[in-house]
């Protein structure tokens, strides 16, 4: 199911490409992607071929249809260095300095609802994009192991 779902996506996204700087105007109140039409198309046209390497299926695997409870314990924080917005190939992101990015649409719920809002669920996430500031942490304790006594 999760398989037919990225195609479907896929499929939809490359549809909807010379309607995506309108689109994309119009859902995030950015006119960038509006006055940058043929930019826009290009970035998306690369999004999509990014996503086709792996987000979209992971979505819809691990994302929306994860357990409760992840599996892995996972500590960092986000140094803006870009490499989990697909290998900078998101055509949401934006330079903010040397080496820096940022989400241009980070304060939209519907990122928030992205593989974006999970990153990093667990560590093919970390090892997927060479995350330098997200590691899991080994939270299992000890086993103590219990030799059984015998009788003599």
């Amino acid at each position: 199911m999760a398989r037919w779902a990225a195609k479907a996506l896929i499929g939809c996204a490359y549809v909807s490409i010379p309607i995506a700087p309108a689109l994309a105007s119009l859902v995030f109140w950015r006119k960038r992607y509006l006055r940058d039409y043929r930019g826009t198309m290009r970035n998306a046209h690369r999004h999509i071929r990014a996503m086709q390497a792996g987000p979209a299926l992971h979505y819809f695997q691990d994302v929306a249809g994860r357990e409760r409870q992840v599996p892995e314990h996972i500590e960092g924080e986000c140094i803006q260095c870009g490499n989990c917005c697909m290998d900078h190939q998101c055509m949401f992101l934006e330079p903010a300095g040397p080496q820096r990015f940022q989400c241009g649409i980070y304060h939209s719920p519907l990122r928030k609802a992205s593989n974006c809002g999970s990153f990093p669920l667990h560590s093919h996430d970390i090892a997927r994009y060479q995350c330098p500031s997200y590691f899991v942490v080994d939270t299992r304790k000890p086993v103590i192991p219990i030799v059984p006594v015998t009788a003599q």
